[in-house]
């Protein structure tokens, strides 16, 4: 059967169903396609008959696992991903909490002071609201990363989003198992939690086994734990949550989110019945979520909950600067490229950057290419050395090196001494100093620096930008607010897919959602 929905003659005895876009927005409450005698039309009320379709109601807190916002606490499953630098903001994370949602903070590359103040605030501005702190894996730096562990257990942060680890380490362990205990029942407490936001099958299934037997081991033989805790571990698996990342910006290995997501869904399922957990692994998707559809599209998938990324850079509580802001509000979808990253720049790593505005891509790649042909500064050619101090440096490669010195000094000083008679580790660090600082560059505004702006981002970011074209949203961007109109948009895309199923043909002017006013606050429905 297909039918097609025409005026209805008989709207005059109905009001609600004068307009039938309000009638499919109704997501609280069912909605009909019926046979009239002007014709087919969509209404909120009952038949008296057999309707011709029928949405049943689909609030957008009712979207994803019930038990992904009962264990964080939220009333919706949608997650602000962290975006590292404190770009992924303290504002940003407390503008999520009171909308009712999920922030994680973007510790990664911060000092333990200023993670330190953002923890304080959220103890004072959102007690008992939920909020998570990124974890980044650290292969070059692990001081760095056990540092980060001893604050958040030091501070009682209970939940965690681990990223970039393509392997456990001790620390990551540490902070799981450390807040592991026996309830009265017998069973066990997690009191940290771990979402794992990765893109590989192989590194899942690190996550969704227990801790290695070996690091809890060395955990308990260095007193970090407790012999009971090293039981309990081998009882839960090292994440609560999975965050499948697809074609996201930062780290990503640009997946197709239908692809890769059913394929770790299908590997959690079987190493369920393999461990016979008392709970399963939820599954998230991310990367490319910018729209109502894409949104839809990762629920219909399976998908637990949904993490937005690039998005939310553009929104006036990010910890980015205007001028960045501007570029990403000007992004089209194919406005990106891979770049060589900052914290794995020796491997090889690459990060999804904004492409429009900026030269940075171009830049860090030629950075790399010099890394892989020569096997230090002192190796360069004088005219590769000049290009280098003129155009991408801007300043001589001795003055870069001593600022290197100073900063790691303070931060981990082991840098700098496996630099010593070791060239190839010296020119490597000096290229780490314009990636780490281009971040910062784009993040503070630095107008001298604006041609070197590194600014994580995906396809996601020009999606949003087409579909907020003409709306409030493409000046007025908040973060509880995007994350509320794309609720909203992604259950009724929902809706219409049902109809869709059931032959009804909609107008193109129903088919999608609009935006057409800001959401105040956590959504009633």
């Amino acid at each position: 059967m297909t039918v097609e929905l025409v005026p209805d003659a008989t709207a005059h005895r109905a009001p609600e169903v004068t307009d039938p876009y309000a009638v499919l927005s109704r997501l609280e409450v069912p909605c009909y396609v019926v046979d009239r005698p002007g014709g087919i039309a969509v209404t909120a009320v009952a038949p008296a008959g057999t309707p011709l379709a029928v949405a049943a109601p689909l609030a957008p807190h009712t979207l994803g696992a019930s038990s992904f916002r009962h264990t964080h606490r939220v009333r919706y499953a949608y997650m602000s991903g962290a975006m590292a630098g404190g770009i992924a903001s303290a504002d940003l994370v407390i503008a999520m909490a009171r909308a009712g949602c999920l922030g994680s903070f973007g510790a990664a590359g911060l000092s333990a002071d200023r993670i330190d103040t953002a923890l304080t605030r959220f103890a004072a501005e959102i007690p008992g609201l939920p909020y998570c702190v990124n974890l980044i894996h650290s292969p070059h730096e692990p001081a760095m990363e056990a540092a980060a562990v001893d604050l958040l257990l030091r501070r009682g942060v209970d939940c965690v989003e681990a990223s970039a680890f393509m392997d456990l380490t001790p620390a990551l362990v540490r902070y799981r198992v450390a807040g592991l205990s026996r309830g009265s029942d017998g069973a066990v407490r997690i009191g940290n939690r771990v979402i794992a936001k990765l893109s590989r099958p192989e590194v899942a299934a690190r996550f969704l086994r227990p801790a290695p037997e070996p690091l809890v081991a060395e955990l308990l033989a260095h007193g970090l734990i407790t012999s009971e805790q090293a039981e309990l571990a081998r009882l839960i698996p090292v994440a609560d949550d999975i965050t499948v990342e697809a074609d996201s910006g930062g780290h990503t290995d640009r997946r197709p989110l239908s692809v890769i997501m059913p394929a770790i869904a299908t590997q959690r399922d079987a190493m369920a019945l393999e461990w016979r957990y008392p709970h399963a692994v939820r599954i998230g998707a991310a990367g490319g979520l910018g729209t109502p559809a894409a949104v839809a599209a990762a629920f219909a998938l399976g998908a637990d909950y949904v993490v937005t990324g690039s998005i939310n850079q553009a929104c006036a509580e990010s910890g980015t600067s205007d001028a960045a802001r501007k570029l990403l509000r000007q992004a089209q979808i194919s406005d990106c490229e891979m770049a060589p990253s900052s914290d794995m720049f020796e491997l090889g790593v690459e990060v999804q950057v904004l492409k429009r505005g900026t030269l940075f891509a171009a830049r860090a790649k030629q950075l790399y290419q010099l890394y892989r042909r020569y096997d230090g500064i002192d190796a360069l050619p004088a005219a590769e050395r000049a290009k280098l101090e003129q155009q991408i440096l801007r300043r001589p490669v001795e003055e870069v090196w001593s600022d290197v010195v100073t900063h790691f000094q303070q931060r981990d000083p082991v840098q700098v001494e496996r630099a010593v008679g070791n060239p190839k580790r010296r020119m490597a660090l000096i290229f780490r100093w314009y990636l780490g600082l281009s971040s910062r560059w784009a993040s503070s505004g630095d107008p001298d620096r604006h041609a070197d702006y590194q600014i994580w981002c995906g396809p996601a970011m020009g999606g949003f930008n087409e579909w907020a074209r003409g709306t409030y949203l493409e000046h007025d961007r908040r973060a509880g607010d995007v994350a509320m109109q794309l609720l909203r948009g992604a259950a009724y895309d929902s809706r219409i897919h049902q109809l869709t199923l059931q032959g009804v043909r909609l107008p193109h002017s129903l088919r999608h959602y609009r935006p057409d006013a800001p959401i105040a606050g956590p959504e009633g429905s």
